[in-house]
């Protein structure tokens, strides 16, 4: 097989090497966060790094609570409709221009409450960056999944990785100017946010190119959100079950703890590098497809991924305790036991929304939100549990414990709603011949 063999196999536009090409680019992803992440820790210390990463948060969540299912209805929509795909693309955005403008005055006034232990100079600096930049990420969410939807991948990792990479250089910049405060840093996080979102609509010009007046299709407003409000509680109990640690950190916790747990919940990430891939490429890649061949080919990307990852599990958390230390600072170590937690939590949750992608692929979100919502219950509840006696350990205990019962929830409902076996969910000596396959056909003979 010659070099330009080898280059179309690598660089096709199947399954396999989308998954390859978005799993580098998580890599990259997390290089990025993980650097910056050192940045911000060593130039800010604990606290500060607890105040940058309690600013930022704000906006990360409210754009997951008020999505309203949009990203995933516009992918499923375009996927299923291809002929009204615009007017698609057309509803979704014109919705969130009303929506960021009442919840960013919300946030505004509610602010000061959310963050009660922190200065008013940082309650000012979140209440401005949560106004400007909550916008940008309900942008950025509709860009990403319009570029899913249209098989664009290339764009789409580069709508992904050139948000932290500019934000890294950003951050940079201003040390290099000696003005790296947490003011200017979330100065730079909005602005270069922006730089990305442009460069992204320059690229998707034709794509968006028509009559943003237009009248609205009555028909197409019904389909986006009739299928997005089936889907928005998946995406609102995921959305909670994400953020909600981080929140139970800022109600109970001093910012101290906030700044060490988001060091070690990034590092922890690494861990997802793959699984995370198949999650953003299986969903549209198997939408539209029979159930036999949803369920053959999530099953696959499930168990391929699991193992894949535990394998990798044990020697990376005794790396990444000693990276923990030499890169972060020994004073972050403290948190150590909460890492090797969230490494594990990382690859059960990872697991799970993979096989949950069935559910929404063959439009039943139904069954996703039963699990979200009975595994949020229980994860909550443990928070009350260990954190008072166990802090940021204790909080690392409860979402590991709520990963597994997630993913136990959502086995046990393939096994009932799709009549799969278990055993045939969790082992299939076939997927080895067929990676081995896979991988030949990428490689020189």
């Amino acid at each position: 097989m010659n070099l330009q063999a080898v280059k179309k196999r690598l660089t096709g536009g199947g399954a396999f090497q989308t998954i390859l090409h978005t799993s580098a680019a998580n890599l990259l992803i997390m290089i990025l966060s993980t650097l910056t992440s050192i940045v911000t820790a060593r130039l800010f210390g604990v606290v500060g790094k607890g105040e940058l990463s309690a600013i930022l948060f704000w906006p990360t969540l409210l754009s997951g609570l008020v999505s309203f299912g949009l990203p995933t209805s516009l992918i499923f929509n375009m996927r299923t409709n291809a002929g009204q795909a615009t007017e698609y693309v057309r509803a979704g955005f014109l919705f969130q221009i009303p929506v960021s403008l009442i919840v960013g005055i919300a946030a505004w006034i509610y602010l000061p409450a959310w963050l009660g232990q922190y200065s008013d100079a940082v309650v000012e600096i979140a209440r401005w960056y949560t106004v400007l930049t909550l916008p940008m990420l309900l942008a950025v969410n509709l860009l990403a999944a319009l570029t899913q939807s249209m098989d664009k991948f290339s764009l789409y990792n580069g709508l992904r990785l050139y948000v932290p990479l500019s934000n890294l250089v950003g951050l940079l910049i201003l040390w290099g100017f000696g003005k790296l405060t947490v003011s200017y840093a979330s100065f730079a996080y909005c602005a270069t946010s922006l730089m990305v979102i442009v460069w992204s609509l320059y690229k998707l010009r034709r794509e968006l190119s028509f009559n943003w007046a237009k009248r609205m299709d009555r028909l197409v407003f019904k389909a986006l959100f009739g299928y997005g409000g089936r889907v928005f509680g998946v995406e609102l109990l995921g959305t909670l079950y994400g953020q909600c640690d981080k929140l139970i950190i800022l109600s109970l916790l001093r910012p101290k703890d906030f700044g060490l747990y988001t060091v070690v919940y990034t590092l922890s990430r690494v861990f997802n590098v793959v699984q995370m891939a198949i999650s953003n490429v299986i969903f549209p890649k198997v939408t539209g497809m029979d159930k036999d061949k949803v369920i053959a080919t999530v099953g696959r990307a499930f168990r391929l991924s699991f193992l894949l990852m535990t394998a990798a599990v044990i020697p990376g958390m005794i790396i990444g305790r000693f990276l923990l230390g030499l890169l972060f600072g020994a004073q972050f170590l403290e948190a150590g036991n909460a890492f090797y937690l969230l490494s594990l939590e990382c690859i059960l949750g990872g697991g799970s929304w993979i096989l949950a992608s069935s559910f929404n692929a063959m439009g039943r979100p139904g069954l996703v939100v039963i699990r979200q919502a009975v595994a949020l219950a229980i994860t909550v509840g443990l928070f009350f549990v260990f954190t008072p006696l166990y802090g940021l350990t204790g909080i690392a205990f409860a979402l590991l414990l709520g990963a597994v019962i997630r993913i136990v929830i959502t086995i046990a409902a393939m096994r009932v709603v799709f009549k799969v076996r278990i055993a045939d969910i969790l082992f299939d000596k076939g997927d080895f011949r067929f990676l081995f396959k896979r991988l030949t056909r990428s490689m020189p003979s």
